[in-house]
């Protein structure tokens, strides 16, 4: 269900099909994230979820994969 929602924000946020997002996409490399767009996504995450991403926490998130371990261990 984590999984599922991720890739949906994903998706919306990069524009880019469902089916293209696994648990290994690179959120920087596949998707082309900067550092902005990655300031978007852990609001957008962290609105969905109704958590806290701290700062040091999104240095450690580089696969899509990494959000939905930090959401499951933070929900």
């Amino acid at each position: 269900m984590v999984l599922e929602k991720v890739i949906s924000i994903l998706s919306d946020q990069f524009d880019v099909d469902e089916t293209t997002i696994t648990p290994d996409t690179l959120i920087a490399d596949d998707l082309g994230a900067d550092s902005l767009d990655v300031v978007d996504l852990v609001m957008s995450i962290e609105d969905e979820f109704e958590i806290e991403v701290p700062d040091e926490a999104i240095e450690g998130i580089k696969t899509v994969n990494d959000i939905v371990k930090f959401v499951e261990d933070h929900t």
